[in-house]
């Protein structure tokens, strides 16, 4: 029998034990949950939209449990876990106040004389959704919600650090009036995974993960026709143009590089600085990173926890150790600390060149690249030479300018300017290229996975 441990990265302890899943019981768990969307789908969306309202009041109620769960399994901070769980009660408010206008049937007409049509969007099915741990709350939050609302059925396999934060989800949602098979959490193998991602029953997939994972779950899903929406990894640039200024732009430069533990999708990742405002840039923000209080994730004062877990540190090590063997400097940070836990410190990098991993790739952790542009032409060309598209960002005091910038040439499906943030209930989220493709949030999550059918009458 094959099991998995979950432990403290910030202090090596053991939090609970899981056995893994068969491929019989994981089928099991999907077929109970078809069968509770065959009653689920005959409900309205208004009816649908009052368990949604009793979820998020369920979250509010159990926020403090919530938090310390993920602070336990993944370090993130404690007053961050206590805002994503606010977050995510935020998101299913939202979609029981929306959805039912959101989809709604709709009159059209057709045919030379205007004949009377309805498009109507009507559910699939069982949605699966696989999810990452750096937001264990809300990436399973997302996709339940929407999908919920939509009339459809969902079973989460979440990364295996964070069990235990999907379990009380699925707990607290059927505590909140949610049919008990209907949303299901699934502790599975990625063999039995494939052979999910096959079944007949799942009708769509959803992944947010690495651009890796995206390809083979995209392979996986395209193989069995099967609809899917990946948000992937991504390697946000965020432009300091000639005009910034420097105190904003360094204040959320290190905001989002750190938020989260800098284990965030949208992070600032690299900074891409004009040569007009370079210097007094990268002084000012490496001032600020260097003063960065790392420790005690459950501590008032702590700035900076530990990361997930000692794998991911050791991953990020590696990277800026590789970034620095061909030719990166380390401004502050960069050195693994003595003592137990995961952590890594707050890190600047420059001296940055195609072919390095602080260049090129995305790093999930406390570090930032920080990239010489010669002038804002240059720092918007440099920004979609990257091969990810998820957000990014503009400071400039031209907030036209910067708007039109963001509109017509940063080739992302978000873009920040002169701030920064993770998600919003009311604006859609995703990516273009490696990062992805599909929305989440602002309505747009609501009508990925549903049948939007044509009815033609005479």
């Amino acid at each position: 029998m094959t099991t998995i441990t979950t432990v403290n990265p910030a202090t090596n302890q053991t939090i609970e034990t899981y056995t893994v899943m068969t491929k019989d019981q994981a089928t099991a768990k999907l077929e109970a949950c078809h069968k509770a969307f065959l009653k689920w789908r005959d409900r309205s969306h208004a009816d649908r939209a009052p368990v949604l309202t009793a979820i998020a009041a369920k979250l509010r109620a159990h926020a403090d449990d919530l938090a310390d769960l993920m602070t336990r399994e993944t370090g993130k901070l404690l007053q961050d876990g206590r805002q994503e769980v606010e977050i995510c009660a935020a998101i299913f408010d939202y979609t029981a106040k929306h959805g039912p206008d959101l989809l709604a049937d709709e009159e059209r007409t057709h045919g030379t004389r205007g004949a009377r049509g309805l498009v109507t969007y009507q559910p699939l099915g069982v949605i699966y959704s696989i999810q990452p741990w750096n937001f264990p709350l809300y990436q399973p939050v997302r996709v339940l919600a929407a999908n919920l609302m939509a009339g459809n059925g969902c079973v989460l396999k979440h990364a295996t650090i964070c069990t235990g934060t999907g379990l009380y989800l699925r707990k607290l949602c059927i505590q909140a009036g949610l049919p008990a098979d209907l949303f299901q959490v699934i502790i599975i193998d990625h063999d039995t995974s494939d052979a999910l991602i096959e079944h007949p029953l799942v009708r769509g997939v959803t992944l947010t993960g690495s651009d890796g994972a995206g390809r083979h779950v995209s392979a996986k899903a395209a193989g069995a026709l099967k609809k899917t929406v990946m948000e992937l990894g991504s390697n946000d640039a965020y432009l300091v143009l000639e005009d910034a200024d420097i105190e904003v732009a360094v204040k959320y430069s290190v905001m989002g590089r750190l938020y989260n533990n800098g284990q965030t999708c949208v992070s600032a990742k690299r900074f891409i600085v004009t040569d007009a405002v370079h210097d007094a840039f990268v002084d000012a923000y490496v001032a600020q990173m260097r003063e960065i209080t790392m420790g005690d994730p459950t501590a008032s004062g702590t700035q900076l926890g530990p990361m997930s877990s000692k794998d991911q540190r050791d991953t990020v090590a590696k990277q800026v150790r590789d970034s620095v063997a061909k030719g990166a400097r380390v401004l502050c940070g960069g050195e693994v600390p003595d003592g137990t836990g995961a952590y890594y410190p707050a890190t600047v990098l420059t001296d940055l060149a195609p072919g390095m991993p602080a260049y090129d790739d995305e790093i999930f952790g406390p570090v930032a690249s920080v990239i010489r542009a010669r002038d804002d032409e240059d720092a918007m060309r440099l920004a979609n030479e990257s091969r990810y598209g998820l957000g990014g960002g503009i400071f400039s005091k031209d907030e036209d300018r910067a708007v039109a910038l963001a509109r017509n040439h940063f080739d992302t499906g978000m873009v920040r300017i002169n701030s920064f943030g993770a998600a919003d209930p009311n604006m859609p989220f995703g990516g273009v290229k490696d990062s992805g493709h599909g929305r989440e949030h602002g309505g747009f999550g609501m009508k990925e996975f549903v049948n939007i059918k044509a009815i033609f009458l005479p």
